[in-house]
């Protein structure tokens, strides 16, 4: 399937556990070329770098890539995409993929993919991807986030809890074996989004949901704007939130395992 979207990447430079992450070395390269190069290597029709930080600009500017200075106050990612789609003067219909500036690891497949998710629901204003939960640690695990969604694969909850909860498996000494047929999905934070449905997301208040959750999609589903959910035709390397994802990073890449 042919689909035209452009990637951006919403970038900041302050980071509470990794001050400086976007400019931190990883295999010999400062951690956000890396992300930038799985962008290159989707089907996206252009790039750009949304950030709050000169030296972000700077090292964009190194690799050929369009960054934008946007508002350093601005609450989260989305807002910052919001804002260099404004300044711009997208279209409603215009396909934008948030490819999170700290997803080095990120399979360029996926990218496309959720493209693809969207474009194919003229309906649906936001995709994005789960994959299948097969270990009972990760479930339970809330750095993990979850979902659920219908037949439709359309989101009907995202949860750091284990969603769906197994009455009869999840006592004490119960332990149920997970695989993908029962139904146990982990969460990507890759999104798609039409620009339309962005202007209107980023004018709702937090939800009280998102809220407690600390999930910002929850948002979307608070206030009615459906979710589709496509499920990962292939499974991401490891995101870099803390120095330990630093060093599994530089591992992934070394290997080559894109």
């Amino acid at each position: 399937m042919s689909v035209t979207f452009k990637v951006i990447i919403p970038t900041r430079f302050g980071s509470t556990r990794l001050p400086g992450k976007p400019l931190l070395p990883v295999a010999g390269r400062p951690l956000l070329a890396h992300v930038i190069d799985r962008a290159r290597q989707s089907r996206a029709e252009e790039i750009l770098v949304a950030t709050d930080d000169q030296r972000i600009m700077s090292l964009c500017a190194e690799l050929g890539v369009v960054a934008e200075l946007t508002d350093p106050n601005h609450r989260s990612g989305t807002d910052r995409i919001a804002e260099v789609c404004a300044r711009r003067g997208l279209d409603d219909e215009t396909l934008i993929v948030n490819l999170q500036g700290d997803e080095p690891c990120m399979p360029p497949e996926l990218i496309d993919q959720v493209a693809e998710e969207l474009a194919s629901r003229p309906g649906v204003g936001m995709a994005t991807l789960a994959y299948p939960l097969t270990e009972r640690a990760a479930l339970f695990d809330p750095h993990r986030v979850k979902v659920v969604a219908d037949i439709h694969g359309r989101a009907l909850y995202f949860s750091r809890a284990p969603i769906p909860w197994h009455r009869e498996g999840f006592g004490e000494t119960a332990a149920v074996e997970l695989s993908p047929g029962f139904g146990f999905w982990g969460h990507l934070g890759l999104y798609a989004y039409r620009v339309g449905f962005l202007r209107r997301f980023v004018a709702l208040a937090p939800a009280p949901l998102e809220l407690a959750e600390s999930l910002e999609q929850l948002r979307a589903l608070w206030h009615g704007l459906p979710i589709q959910v496509g499920y990962a035709r292939a499974l991401p390397g490891p995101g870099v939130d803390t120095p330990d994802d630093l060093r599994r990073a530089e591992v992934w890449l070394e290997l080559g395992k894109l």
